[in-house]
C-alpha cells in the first residue's frame, strides 16, 4: 500500500485584506500538519482574494503577495508537507494567476494557469495572461528580496508536474477542468496520481450537482486522487464562493467540505491509497494502449517519499453520499452567510428593511433572520471569531452573547412598514407577524402627510392636481403618483438607517436592504431610486418562482409561518387606491406573468435569443396552447418593456448574484441601455414569420 493523507481547505477570504488572508491560509496548514496530511491545497489566488479585480493591475499587489508568502516560507509551516498557495506573479512583464508550490521552506515550482475564466461574472484576460508554452519549464528568477530570505535564486516555472520518489503530482487550476481537453487526461497519461484543483467558483442555485459530476468524470475513467479547493464567503463582491472543497477517488467523493458555512477556514481530510490508482489503470487497456502515444510533459523530481507504506492502524477514506440542499435551502444559506460577511467587515451595526408584507421584502426578512440563527448556532459550537464578531454588532455588555436568533436579530434588525392611504390592512397584519417571528425591532408607519407634502407642492407650483386612473386620472398622473410613494420609502429608509441606531444608542449606521427580484429586473417593473435602491440586494438575481417555493419551505423550516400567508397572496405594489371592482396586481401591471418572465430571460440571456429567435422558439415550445400572433404579441411586449427601462439596471442595488440571467449591466450583462424601443427591423421579420405561419395554416384548413 501506498497510503497518503491530503488536506484540502474552504477559506473565507478577503480581497486585498492580507492579514486576513494570511493568518486563514498558516491556519489551514497548521490544521493540515496537526492532522498528519502530506498534502495541502488552498484556493485559487488566496493570497490576494479572488475578487481583487482591478488591483491585480497594481504592482503592489503582487508584491504584497510575495511578501505574504516569504513569511509562510520562513516559519515551520511547509516542513514535511507540500503547500500549493495561489497567488498572482509578473514573470518578464505578463502577469499570470498562478498556484505557487512549496515545500520544506522552498519554492519547488511555480505553475501559471494555462485555460483563464473570460465569461459570465468572470474577466481574468483583463487582469492575467494564460501560459501558452505548454510543454516547456522555463527558469523563474525569485524576487530578490524572498530569494535571499529563503536562500533560493531560482525555480521552473510553467506547465509540468512534481516527480517524488513514491508518485507524481500536479496542479490544475478551476477553469481548466472544465475545458474541452483539460490537463488532467494528458497528466494521467504521464503518470500523475494527485491533481490539485485550487477553485474560485460561485455558488448557482442548482449548481453543485454539476460541479460534482465534472469532478467525479476527472478521473472516473483514468483514474488518481483529485483535489479541489474552493473559497467561501463573500469576498468583497456580488458573488458568494460556496466551498464545498473535496477529495475525488477513482471517480468517487471520499471527503466534501461543507457549501455554505459561517467558519473562516475548514480542513477537509482524506487517507488515500495510490494502489488503487495504479490498479485501476492497469485494468483499462485502452488506456495502456493512448500512454505510448502520449505527449511528453516536463517534471520536477524532488527525491523524497511522501507515502506511508502498509499501517492496519490507518482507516481509509470511503465514497460517501452527497446530500444536496434543496433550492429553498440554498436561498436560505447563501444570502444570509454572504449578509453576514457583509455586515461583520463593513463595519455598520445592523440591517434595516422597508417590510411590505410582499413577497419579495418578507423574503429578505426571513433570509436576515436565517442569518441571526446561523450566527447563534456557529457560535454554540464554539466559533470564536463569529462570537466577538456578534457581540461587537449587537453592542453586548461584557461577558454576555446572543443565545438566541430573535434576541440577537431585535439587536440588529430593523423593519419598517411604510404605508399609504393604498396599503391595505392584510398586508400591514402580514409584515407585523412577520417581524415578530424573525425577531426585528418594527416600525408600523403611515407616509401620507410626507406623500401629500409633495402632492401639493406640485399643485403650488403649476396649478395642477394629479390624480389616479382610478379617479380619471391619465396614465402620466397614476404612474407619477405611484413613483412618488415608492421613491419616497426609500429617502425615509436611509433617513432611518442613520438615526434609529443613534436614537437606540448603538454606534454607526445601519445597511438598508432591497427587495427586487431578477424577474422584475428583466421586466423594469421597479421604480428608479425607490426600494429596489438601497445597500445591498439578496434577492437581485432570484426569480418569483423560486421565490414563493422559499416562502413556503421557510414557513415551516425556519419557523416562519406568516410567509405561507405572504406566499398565497396574488403579488401588489399597492401603490393605486383600492376599489370595490380594482385591485392592482403585478402581473396585470406587468401584461405578462411571473413565469413567462423567467422563461424571457433565459431566452435572452442563456439562449441568446435576440426577438425573432425568441418568437421561433416560443411558437414551438407555446404551439398547443398559443397562435403564432399571440407569441408574436408577448415577444414584442417583452421587449419593448425590456429595453424602455434597461437604463434602471445602471442603477441596481448591489446584488447577490446567483441565476445565470441575471440583468445587472455592472459586468455580467453587458449591453447597451438606450434602444430603439419599437424594434422595427427585428419586429418586422416577426410580422412575416406569422403571416407566412398563420397563411400556411389557412391554405391547409382551407384545402
Amino acid at each position: 500500500m501506498r497510503l497518503l493523507k491530503v488536506a484540502s481547505c474552504n477559506l473565507n477570504q478577503w480581497a486585498m485584506e492580507f492579514d486576513c488572508n494570511l493568518k486563514n491560509i498558516k491556519e489551514s496548514i497548521v490544521k493540515a500538519k496537526e492532522a498528519g496530511a502530506a498534502i495541502r491545497l488552498g484556493p485559487e489566488l488566496e493570497v490576494t482574494g479572488y475578487g481583487c479585480e482591478d488591483h491585480f493591475l497594481e504592482l503592489d499587489t503582487v508584491t504584497h503577495s510575495w511578501e505574504c508568502l516569504k513569511q509562510i516560507l520562513l516559519g515551520n509551516y511547509t516542513d514535511g508537507i507540500l503547500c500549493s498557495i495561489g497567488m498572482p506573479v509578473i514573470n518578464g512583464s505578463e502577469r499570470y494567476n498562478c498556484q505557487v508550490l512549496c515545500m520544506n521552506r522552498k519554492i519547488i515550482m511555480i505553475r501559471p494557469k494555462l485555460r483563464l475564466a473570460n465569461d459570465g461574472n468572470y474577466r481574468e484576460y483583463r487582469w492575467f495572461k494564460a501560459w501558452k508554452q505548454k510543454y516547456q519549464l522555463v527558469d523563474f528568477q525569485i524576487p530578490a528580496d524572498v530569494a535571499e530570505a529563503i536562500s533560493q535564486k531560482s525555480v521552473p516555472f510553467g506547465y509540468g508536474y512534481i516527480q517524488f520518489l513514491d508518485t507524481a503530482v500536479a496542479a490544475e487550476v478551476c477553469e481548466e477542468l472544465f475545458t474541452p481537453f483539460p490537463p488532467h487526461t494528458e497528466l494521467a497519461l504521464n503518470g500523475v496520481e494527485v491533481f490539485m484543483n485550487a477553485s474560485g467558483s460561485h455558488h448557482q442555485l442548482r449548481k453543485l450537482d454539476l460541479r460534482l459530476r465534472a469532478l467525479k468524470g476527472a478521473t472516473h475513467t483514468l483514474g488518481g486522487v483529485y483535489m479541489y479547493s474552493n473559497h467561501q464567503g463573500c469576498d468583497g463582491g456580488r458573488l458568494y464562493y460556496d466551498g464545498s472543497s473535496c477529495v475525488v477517488v477513482n471517480g468517487e467523493v471520499v471527503a466534501l467540505g461543507s457549501q455554505f458555512s459561517l467558519k473562516d477556514v475548514e480542513i477537509v481530510l482524506a487517507q488515500v491509497d495510490l494502489d488503487k490508482v495504479t490498479s485501476l489503470r492497469g485494468s483499462v487497456i485502452s488506456l495502456q494502449e493512448q500512454r505510448k502515444g502520449k505527449s511528453t510533459v516536463q517534471s520536477v523530481p524532488v527525491p523524497i517519499n511522501i507515502c506511508q507504506s502498509f499501517d492496519r492502524r490507518v482507516s481509509l477514506s470511503s465514497p460517501i453520499k452527497i446530500n444536496y440542499h434543496c433550492p429553498e435551502e440554498e436561498i436560505a444559506l447563501g444570502p444570509a452567510c454572504w449578509l453576514w460577511d457583509y455586515l461583520r467587515r463593513s463595519g455598520a451595526s445592523g440591517f434595516l428593511l422597508p417590510l411590505s408584507g410582499g413577497a419579495d421584502s418578507s423574503s429578505v426578512s426571513a433570509i436576515v433572520g436565517n442569518m441571526c440563527q446561523l450566527v447563534v448556532k456557529e457560535i454554540a459550537n464554539g466559533n470564536e471569531q463569529v462570537k466577538a464578531d456578534a457581540v461587537r454588532i449587537g453592542c453586548y455588555p461584557e461577558g454576555q452573547f446572543p443565545t438566541d436568533g430573535k434576541e440577537f436579530a431585535s439587536r440588529i434588525f430593523y423593519t419598517l412598514f411604510l404605508g399609504t392611504e393604498n396599503s391595505s390592512q392584510d398586508t400591514r397584519n402580514r409584515a407585523k407577524k412577520l417581524a415578530a417571528e424573525v425577531g426585528s425591532r418594527h416600525y408600523n408607519l403611515t407616509i401620507d402627510s410626507v406623500v401629500s407634502s409633495l402632492v401639493t407642492f406640485f399643485q403650488t407650483l403649476t396649478g395642477k392636481l394629479p390624480r389616479f386612473k382610478v379617479d380619471g386620472g391619465s396614465e402620466v398622473e397614476n404612474l407619477a403618483l405611484q413613483n412618488i410613494q415608492a421613491r419616497i420609502r426609500m429617502v425615509i429608509a436611509f433617513m432611518l438607517a442613520s438615526l434609529l441606531p443613534w436614537i437606540n444608542n448603538k454606534p454607526k449606521y445601519h445597511l438598508v436592504l432591497s427587495t427586487s427580484n431578477v424577474d422584475e429586473g428583466l421586466r423594469g417593473h421597479l421604480t428608479k431610486y425607490d426600494c429596489s435602491s438601497a445597500d445591498l440586494n439578496p434577492l437581485g438575481s432570484i426569480n418569483k418562482t423560486d421565490i414563493w417555493g422559499f416562502m413556503r419551505w421557510a414557513a415551516v423550516n425556519l419557523g416562519y409561518p406568516t410567509l405561507a400567508e405572504v406566499a398565497a397572496a396574488p403579488p401588489s405594489a399597492e401603490l393605486e387606491p383600492i376599489r370595490p371592482d380594482y385591485r392592482q396586481t403585478d402581473e396585470l401591471d406587468m401584461g405578462m406573468t411571473y413565469e413567462e418572465l423567467s422563461i424571457y430571460g433565459r431566452m435572452r440571456k442563456i439562449f441568446r435569443c435576440g426577438p425573432v429567435s425568441m418568437f421561433k422558439n416560443l411558437c414551438c415550445e407555446w404551439s398547443s396552447k398559443c397562435s403564432p400572433s399571440e407569441v408574436a404579441e408577448k415577444v414584442k411586449l417583452f421587449f419593448h418593456y425590456y429595453s424602455i427601462n434597461r437604463h434602471k439596471m445602471t442603477t441596481l442595488t448591489p446584488s447577490y448574484y446567483v441565476e445565470n440571467y441575471s440583468p445587472e449591466d455592472n459586468r455580467y450583462d453587458l449591453r447597451q441601455f438606450l434602444y430603439n424601443t419599437t424594434w422595427p427591423y427585428q419586429f418586422r421579420k416577426i410580422d412575416e414569420l406569422v403571416q407566412k405561419l398563420e397563411g400556411n395554416k389557412a391554405e391547409t384548413n382551407n384545402h
